[in-house]
């Protein structure tokens, strides 16, 4: 198995982002202008990024070097720690070794640093004033805000109206960064306008909110647009999180038989899962990796894998990618940061080579699960990563029940220190599972754009 040593630092940072692109047996299908259906090339996107990210984005490089700059700021957090869950273990009575990525050590309590360090440093080197994003559970709005402040530039979010209203506190802290958070659908653009004219009382979505920061981006020269988790370049910044675990579960003396992490757009899931595919894929090693989404917005489980629109108002690229259609709102579960409409190109496109596996899961048993957690490990997880400890726990039941000890990894993606109501309103039984939506997906899909497929 290829050691992951030469990459890290002194002080065990990683000294390059992991490219998944270049070990794949299959080329990702390209990304397609929404005007013409044919294959986007570079200028197409510099409305909306700098060129350096567009680079990354159709880069096929294995290793692209971190800038020191991003490292002095990843310094504040990382690396984070991997955690033996010992009590977990003997709480389930598993013979199962549980492990598990701590990411809610960073300043915002989540992952999203990762990205949003490097996104506004690209953009302060290109001469970029202003940022516009969108934002679900607000952890990905926290960390632009931050990540701005850092860099001296000014940051717009467009919040999901229903996460809001439910978390005002990420508000506060997106605000207390400097950043300006709007609740979409808003009266500020000409999508929101459109949206609230047909469902005034429309909870919002990340698809809306993505047209509704897109929108901004596009209208002044000196505001750039940066997203939190679906694209490439995304998705190459979490890799720390997995070059990282490679070289601790190394120090463990052990390596996991099964990789487990959330997935509502794609980037902690690929964060932490991307450096073992590429073992596997390489030929170095062979491990279970599996995705966990909410029932209530199940694109991996059950949306087709097709070209779609990555926002509502489908002023983005057309994408391949597993997705309920770009108009669907999902319900408002409290996992807002999975509350999105597609997946990660890379992400389905590993799904559909078959280089891992999918399962949806109810809110409910995601909140009994994070509950669990909290009372053997002493940490209060965010909703979404409940959803990854709701499987692990689920694998380390069926190790007790086979008499088999593996070894289980999942992401722990962020903390749940904003989220007491939702806590609250679980053990109060306010919360409840919600029926896939059949019906209204299919409306959604109904609305697939008819293009060429590449």
């Amino acid at each position: 198995m290829e050691t992951t040593k030469y990459l890290l630092a002194e002080d065990h940072l990683p000294k390059n982002w992991y490219n998944v692109a270049a070990d794949l047996p299959v080329p990702l299908a390209p990304s397609l202008h929404p005007a013409t259906g044919q294959p986007i090339g570079p200028a197409d996107l510099a409305p909306l990024f700098p060129m350096s990210l567009i680079e990354q984005e159709v880069s096929t490089e294995r290793y692209i070097p971190i800038p020191q700059e991003v490292l002095e700021v990843y310094q504040l957090w990382r690396p984070s720690p991997l955690i033996r869950a010992r009590r977990l273990e003997k709480a389930l009575g598993t013979p199962a070794r549980i492990y598990y990525k701590y990411e809610g050590v960073s300043p915002v309590g989540s992952h999203k640093a990762n990205t949003a360090v490097p996104q506004a440093f690209y953009n302060k080197a290109a001469g970029v004033k202003r940022l516009t994003t969108e934002t679900g559970a607000g952890q990905w709005g926290s960390a632009l805000s931050m990540s701005s402040a850092f860099f001296g530039l000014e940051c717009k979010v467009f919040m999901v109206k229903v996460s809001y209203l439910q978390k005002p506190y990420r508000r506060g802290l997106m605000e207390s960064f400097g950043g300006t958070v709007v609740a979409s659908p808003s009266t500020e653009t000409a999508c929101g306008r459109a949206v609230l004219a047909e469902h005034p009382d429309s909870p919002g979505s990340l698809g809306i909110a993505i047209s509704e920061a897109v929108e901004i981006a596009a209208q002044s020269a000196d505001t750039k647009y940066a997203l939190g988790s679906v694209l490439n370049h995304v998705l190459l910044h979490q890799t720390v999180i997995g070059l990282e675990t490679l070289e601790q579960m190394q120090m463990a003396n052990d390596y996991p038989d099964v990789v487990i992490a959330c997935t509502g757009g794609g980037s902690n899931f690929a964060g932490l899962a991307f450096p073992f595919i590429g073992q596997k894929l390489r030929g170095e090693a062979n491990v279970r990796v599996i995705a966990v989404e909410p029932s209530a917005c199940p694109s991996l489980t059950k949306g087709p894998f097709a070209y779609d629109f990555g926002d509502t108002g489908h002023l983005t690229p057309l994408v391949k990618m597993n997705t309920l259609g770009s108009t669907f709102v999902p319900a408002g579960i409290h996992a807002g940061g999975l509350r999105y409409h597609g997946m990660a190109p890379m992400v389905s496109h590993l799904l559909n080579l078959k280089q891992m596996e999918a399962v949806a899961v109810n809110q409910l048993e995601t909140f009994a699960a994070g509950i669990t957690f909290t009372r053997a490990e002493g940490i209060l997880p965010a909703p979404e990563a409940n959803h990854a400890i709701a499987v692990a726990i689920r694998e380390a039941l069926r190790c007790k029940e086979e008499g088999v000890s593996q070894s289980i990894l999942f992401n722990l993606s962020g903390h749940g220190n904003f989220d007491l109501q939702a806590y609250m309103d679980y053990q109060m039984g306010k919360l409840h599972d919600y029926e896939y939506p059949a019906e209204e997906i299919a409306m959604a899909l109904a609305g697939l754009p008819s293009v060429k497929d590449f």
